[in-house]
């Protein structure tokens, strides 16, 4: 059993204006270094627990212990930091910047956080390390966002969360735009990546056929105690 990264205990979550909770976990952990698939179907609370992990949002009760801090006793600017500091987030559409180009896009993190950009060195070598990494064409990398395909926009948000060597990866079903061939191909190329970074990987999809490729896969339903509407 790996250390733990993550252990969630009692957590709970009720979005403002609704009657009862969305998200009701008795525990939820994560090892360092495991990379981990969580399936939910639509409804589940799969993106409500990443907006608590983020820090996007704070729990109404429970504890998050992240690498020993509580984050659910932390303040709005210090979960920020936090935030961007120690994770790398895969969106389901990517969230790049179309204007800038794909390596200032890849680079954007160290901008944000000294120490992302400390833990990268010297920043463009570490962008273009990850960009080879992703195998993403040199051709490509002074092209705006915007002018890439679907696959080469994923690639490139990938190595933009991996920069600067986060503890945690949140992928929040970054494989839905693609089919099976390039899906198998993007995992092989995250995963060679993610353990370069020596970090932990929580891959959020409704694709129970990626699944059988993680150290450990759970489906939230079955560990998600509220009363979820269908």
């Amino acid at each position: 059993m790996s250390e733990s990264l993550l252990s969630i205990e009692q957590l709970s979550f009720t979005w403002p204006g609704t009657p009862r909770p969305v998200l009701d976990l008795p525990e939820f952990s994560l090892g360092r270094g495991e990379k981990l698939f969580l399936y939910g179907p639509s409804g589940s609370g799969k993106s409500t627990l990443l907006a608590l992990i983020g820090g996007l949002v704070r729990a109404d009760r429970g504890r998050m212990v992240f690498d020993g801090v509580d984050l659910t006793k932390l303040s709005g600017p210090r979960r920020d930091r936090f935030r961007a500091e120690q994770l790398g987030v895969i969106f389901q559409q990517f969230n790049l910047l179309p204007w800038l180009d794909v390596r200032a896009n890849v680079a954007l993190p160290c901008r944000f956080s000294r120490a992302r950009a400390r833990r990268a060195g010297n920043i463009q070598a570490a962008v273009e390390r990850l960009l080879k990494g992703m195998d993403l064409d040199p051709d490509l990398w002074m092209r705006r966002a915007d002018a890439l395909s679907v696959g080469q926009q994923q690639r490139v948000a990938a190595a933009r969360a991996l920069i600067g060597q986060p503890a945690l990866v949140l992928a929040d079903e970054p494989t839905s735009a693609l089919d099976s061939d390039r899906r198998a191909q993007f995992l092989d190329l995250l995963f060679a990546q993610v353990e370069a970074a020596d970090s932990t990987l929580l891959f959020v999809s409704h694709d129970r056929e990626l699944a059988a490729r993680f150290d450990r896969q759970l489906d939230l339903s079955e560990i998600n105690q509220a009363e979820v509407a269908a």
